[in-house]
């Protein structure tokens, strides 16, 4: 045998070993995760795929939908308290983060690029809303989930009463996304980074990436280790919540053109020291573009709104019910 073919067959031996380990130690960080943050709420059912959400209060409805990288834990862990003497609460797990499952098998596998556009993911949970009886909700959505929240109103107007917009992406942005979004949106990296994520991230890096999220404000005491990080550090999460975000720009180019049409109440929440989703970008536009949307500024506040300020947020959706005819 060719001394080439030998080092080739020992350099395959080795990826392959140290694959092995890794994924071992994935599968076993995984199952820890779910072990450390199961399921909160309960399960519906939409064209066979599982939606997880949970609910609590009474009164007029009130989705509320996580950004990218989250999960049910970001709203249940104080927002919901704050609202559920005055609405019946429904918080949902995006599709393919938390225990949602994805829109289709079209958008599983490690190599494959696809993922749910905000219209994907907006009709699912509003067939799950409709499940439960939530037939015309006030849909509140951060980051991410408010560009939802607004392809919700645009794809199913006729079953949301009003949208709250709180630092959400909705017009398209200058440059590009950073490197760790870029490489897991490829096939190569999707199927590679993923499990060496789930395998050696710390609760030091998490921690710290929650900051910069906070920034400059500073995460609630205990948020860190109540909101279940590792949920998406899970390999398919991971995946999934690079794919949707690595793809999002050219959804929300085509959404921005059809603002317009929205004639329902709109309430749009953002801080302006918010460096993740700037305010001039997105929330700016969005107000002119959205009839009688109303836009508040929250001076010095950053990328959680819901959080540090959540008054101001409970304020809009009042107004939002009251505009809707809910209250």
């Amino acid at each position: 045998m060719k001394l080439a073919t030998k080092l080739t067959l020992a350099a395959l031996a080795l990826l392959t070993a140290g694959g092995t380990f890794v994924n071992k130690r994935a599968a076993q960080h995984e199952a820890q995760a779910e072990v450390d943050y199961p399921p909160e709420g309960d399960f519906v059912t939409v064209d066979g795929r599982r939606v997880h959400y949970v609910m609590a209060g009474q009164g007029p409805d009130l989705v509320l939908i996580h950004g990218a990288s989250g999960n049910t834990r970001d709203f249940t862990f104080a927002f919901v308290d704050q609202v559920k003497d005055d609405y019946r609460v429904i918080v949902f797990d995006r599709p393919g983060l938390g225990y949602t499952d994805r829109a289709s098998d079209e958008f599983g596998g490690p190599f494959n690029t696809a993922a749910e556009s905000p219209a994907d993911q907006a009709i699912m949970l509003q067939a799950a809303a409709a499940q439960l009886g939530a037939d015309k909700p006030i849909v509140l959505g951060h980051s991410y989930g408010g560009t939802i929240a607004l392809a919700w109103a645009l794809e199913r107007p006729d079953s949301i009463a009003a949208v709250i917009n709180v630092a959400a992406p909705s017009n398209p942005w200058p440059g590009r996304l950073g490197a760790l979004y870029r490489i897991n949106g490829t096939a190569l990296g999707g199927a590679m980074l993923p499990p060496l994520i789930t395998a050696f991230a710390s609760q030091q890096r998490i921690e710290d990436n929650i900051a910069s999220i906070f920034d400059p404000q500073v995460a609630p005491e205990g948020y860190a280790h109540y909101v279940g990080a590792t949920l998406t550090t899970r390999r398919a999460a991971f995946r999934a919540n690079g794919r949707q975000v690595n793809s999002l720009r050219p959804h929300v180019v085509e959404m921005s053109k059809r603002y317009g049409d929205i004639t329902i109440p709109v309430e749009i929440i953002h801080g302006d020291a918010d460096t993740i989703v700037p305010l001039e970008i997105h929330s700016i536009p969005l107000s002119r573009q959205v009839p009688h949307a109303t836009l508040t500024v929250l001076d010095g506040v950053g990328h959680m709104p819901h959080h540090v300020s959540s008054d101001v947020v409970i304020a809009a959706i009042d107004r939002a019910a009251v505009a809707s005819g809910l209250r």
